[in-house]
């Protein structure tokens, strides 16, 4: 699987908005295009190199994560109880070994709050259910404010 194919299958989705920066892409669940920007949090991510943490290698060549929030019944089944202890680099340790690649894994830093990580994917197909289920969920957060909103 190539960033190309995976960026085209969540863009699929309706209503997603997608914010660029320094060639990561985030996915956001914004139909209106009006998220305030302390409200953008995206429901995937692809990181193509070491901009924000060295853990994961991305910056060997050809090297890219991506990203997913997950619910919490979704994480906890997969993995576990979240991690709470960190390293000195602020790292989570989940037991895995973040530079492993075609492995789902909790996330280094954002584990905590329930998002997976996969670098180097080889396979689209056993991340759609992953996607469909963040994706989901962040139309519910969405339509929950907006109903709030409107009391």
């Amino acid at each position: 699987m190539t960033i190309e194919e995976l960026d085209r299958t969540i863009r699929a989705y309706d209503g997603v908005r997608v914010l660029e920066a320094q060639d990561d892409l985030f996915y956001l669940y914004d139909p209106a295009a009006d998220l305030p920007p302390e409200r953008q949090q995206p429901f995937a991510t692809i990181v193509t190199g070491d901009h924000y943490e060295k853990v994961s290698r991305l910056d060997e060549p050809g090297a890219w994560r991506v990203n997913i929030g997950l619910t919490k019944t979704t994480y906890t089944s997969l993995f576990g109880p979240v991690p709470t202890e960190r390293d000195a680099d602020w790292v989570l340790d989940s037991g895995h070994d973040y530079t492993a690649r075609n492995t789902l894994m909790p996330h280094p830093f954002y584990a905590s709050q329930y998002w997976a990580a996969i670098v180097n994917p080889v396979d689209l197909e056993p991340l759609i259910p992953l996607l469909d289920e963040a994706y989901v969920f962040a139309a519910r957060k969405y339509a929950n404010h907006q109903a709030r909103q409107t009391q």
